[in-house]
């Protein structure tokens, strides 16, 4: 994006509200769709478009330049995924007591030459978690990941009432930052660094925050001998909506909670955030479901 094309495509966008995913590996997103639907059925024209670090062969260093075409071009805002949740915030001008609490950012608004950034994943997991496990045990827990979403989940996990939550990453030292960074909110009695997959033994739950199992990145995060049927497992991960890591938890007798539902949710709080228009948020599952996708 430069400042020609961004011109360019604000005279040919003008009177929608423009908004996009800034983000690595985001072809098969249902973001776009979904924000598009919704503004359809209030009767708003808005346009989403995807900004895909690997397609345009870019990494994480070109945020500068893309937020601000981003503004030049007339956005209402973006949503950031991964690689840039945290990257972005040194970007940004004002950050919502969430982000700041959380230290990642999914959405940010650009309203007077002036960028705030927002979370929206942790009230997004916390909203998915609740309708899709209800009755789920909150005692000790294992989340592998501590990264952008990682430190989303685990804030949504420990304001749900987690009694203890181990956290895993194999950057060395991304688990123990994470831990430092939350135990400034919440107890720090609640919180550990977990070692190995092996925590999964004694635990109750599983949360898994890396990309591992989307399409670019295949695998599975987790030992699969240390899943057992005592385990719930709620995954990221939404595209595609089955991963490997929920196949095999399945297999072993484990609840499962897949990663839509976390995705609907976090999309009707950027919604509202980026329209100033309130979401149906019963509609958007819908129309995320009605999306072809894997």
């Amino acid at each position: 994006m430069n400042a020609m094309s961004t011109q360019n495509a604000g005279a040919a966008t003008r009177g929608a509200i423009l908004t996009g995913l800034i983000g690595e590996g985001i072809g098969p997103s249902r973001s776009p769709a979904m924000h598009e639907a919704e503004a359809d059925a209030l009767g708003l024209k808005l346009i989403y478009k995807r900004i895909d670090l690997h397609a345009l062969g870019l990494g994480v260093e070109a945020l500068p330049e893309l937020l601000r075409a981003a503004e030049l071009t007339g956005f209402a805002g973006v949503n950031i995924t991964h690689p840039c949740k945290q990257a972005v915030i040194p970007l940004l001008h004002e950050l919502s007591d969430e982000a700041r609490a959380i230290g990642a950012v999914n959405t940010v608004r650009f309203s007077g030459g002036r960028r705030k950034g927002y979370n929206t994943d942790a009230s997004g997991f916390a909203d998915s978690f609740r309708r899709g496990l209800p009755d789920a045990s909150l005692e000790r827990v294992v989340q592998v990941g501590a990264g952008g979403a990682g430190a989303a989940t685990a804030y949504a996990l420990l304001t749900m009432g987690t009694e203890h939550l181990q956290i895993l990453d194999t950057t060395p030292g991304r688990a123990a930052s994470l831990v430092h960074n939350l135990s400034q909110f919440f107890d720090p009695s609640r919180l550990s660094v977990a070692e190995s997959t092996a925590e999964l033994r004694n635990a109750q739950g599983l949360v898994h925050a890396t990309p591992t199992g989307m399409r670019e990145h295949p695998g599975l995060p987790v030992d699969d001998a240390d899943l057992h049927p005592g385990l719930w497992v709620a995954e990221v991960v939404y595209f595609p909506l089955e991963t490997e890591l929920l196949r095999v938890a399945r297999k072993k007798g484990c609840r499962t909670l897949d990663g839509g539902g976390m995705a609907v949710f976090q999309a009707a709080s950027a919604f509202e955030i980026f329209t100033n228009h309130s979401a149906d948020r019963e509609r958007m599952l819908q129309s995320f479901s009605a999306i072809p996708g894997d």
